[in-house]
């Protein structure tokens, strides 16, 4: 073996909610893992998070939805509802982790099958390489294993999205409900996560030519956020000018088409996906957190059923193919459990970025049958991932 190799049992690339959760869940049964993750400290790219009744159901399993109900207060709705500080959510995940499962500063730059045994093979941008008997995309919507997998590219809806936080040191006044306000093709969301810190949100068409300028700039994103709500509550536009330039971020919203979750190959030997890796998708039900965590617990309940970290090193090859062949089910058992879940919560979330166009009259009208038709019920979060 080359000195910069080495091999690993399971490998989960990405240190985001659905690569901890995915650890955790599997240190939970017993199972070990590593995380890969390329930034050098945890990293939570946006501020708030939505976790609904069948994301704390996930959280339950994994066993920190009680810390974690410390730090947000109840939004009233049907269903338990918080918004998250998203930080805190990767920290109490990392936290319950054995030490040492999450290595950083490991950047993932392409994957390969060994030809001898059908590994796969993860080369690092330092160089290195490392051989995992089992690999876990995890790694968002820029997934580095879901183009190993060959998955379809993701697509743009055309809009965007700008976060932030305000603070209010003296508390405020907003009710524990998300408020959303829509006016010429802007929509504006307020949720609180506790009695002195607000999440906002603001969804529109893309605010500048140069994305990538303006995302860097948090002063001149605010700016344009400002002008675009004009006409809008005042009490909007201060809660906006109040909010801390750190927390602002913006995002082009994009998406895995339903016909590509419904078609897709999310297996191959012993590597998947899950999370945005495998079902990115727009945030108008603010199911991506909830999925992912779901995604976590199906994915280590199948695993878990089929894998047992051994205690020696060395199989032989008879061995080694039982395990793969076991692996292998165990993997197409958790995509048959998500695939059709999945593409629901896409496929609506879809017809929602439709309609949030300026389409045509005939489309929207289809958007609005299938919505009414498909989803009247508007159940997704009574939806239950089961036991880990």
């Amino acid at each position: 073996m080359d000195r910069s190799e080495e091999e690993q049992e399971i490998v989960i690339v990405g240190a985001g909610i659905c690569g901890l959760a995915t650890a955790l869940a599997l240190h939970r049964k017993g199972v070990r893992s590593i995380v890969l993750e390329r930034s050098e400290t945890l990293r939570a790219s946006g501020v708030g998070i939505g976790i609904f009744a069948n994301g704390w159901r996930a959280l339950e399993q994994l066993g920190v939805a009680s810390d974690l109900r410390k730090t947000a207060v109840p939004i009233q709705r049907t269903g338990e509802a918080r918004c998250l500080m998203r930080i805190d959510l990767i920290r109490t995940l990392a936290d319950a982790l054995p030490p040492g499962t999450i290595h950083f500063g490991c950047q993932i730059v392409s994957v390969n099958m060994d030809p001898s045994n059908s590994y796969p093979i993860l080369q690092l941008l330092d160089g290195s390489f490392i051989v995992a008997k089992i690999l876990i995309g995890c790694d968002g919507l820029n997934s580095v294993v879901a183009n190993f997998l060959e998955l379809k590219p993701t697509k743009e809806f055309g809009t965007c999205s700008v976060r932030g936080l305000t603070n209010y040191p003296n508390g405020h006044a907003l009710p524990h409900e998300l408020v959303r306000t829509r006016r010429n093709g802007i929509s504006v969301g307020i949720i609180p996560i506790d009695d002195k810190l607000v999440c906002w949100f603001v969804g529109q068409q893309t605010i500048h030519e140069d994305h990538a300028k303006v995302s860097q700039c948090p002063e001149l994103i605010r700016e344009l956020i400002l002008q675009s709500i004009d006409g809008f509550p005042t009490e909007v536009a201060q809660l906006i000018e109040d909010s801390e330039l750190e927390s602002l971020s913006l995002t082009r919203l994009r998406y895995r088409a339903p016909w590509d979750l419904l078609l897709g190959k999310f297996r191959k030997g012993t590597v998947t996906v899950a999370g945005d890796a495998m079902h990115v998708m727009g945030p108008f039900l603010g199911q991506g957190g909830s999925a992912a965590l779901e995604d976590a617990i199906v994915l280590a309940r199948c695993l878990s059923r089929k894998f047992v970290n051994p205690v020696d090193c060395l199989h032989s090859e008879r061995e080694t193919m039982r395990m793969m062949h076991e692996v292998g089910e165990a993997m197409d058992q958790y995509v048959k459990e998500r695939r059709m879940r999945v593409l629901r919560l896409s496929t609506q979330t879809y017809l929602i970025g439709l309609l949030l166009k300026p389409p045509s009259l005939l489309v929207k009208f289809a958007c609005i049958v299938f919505l009414v038709v498909l989803f009247r019920n508007r159940n997704h979060t009574r939806y239950d991932c089961g036991l880990l």
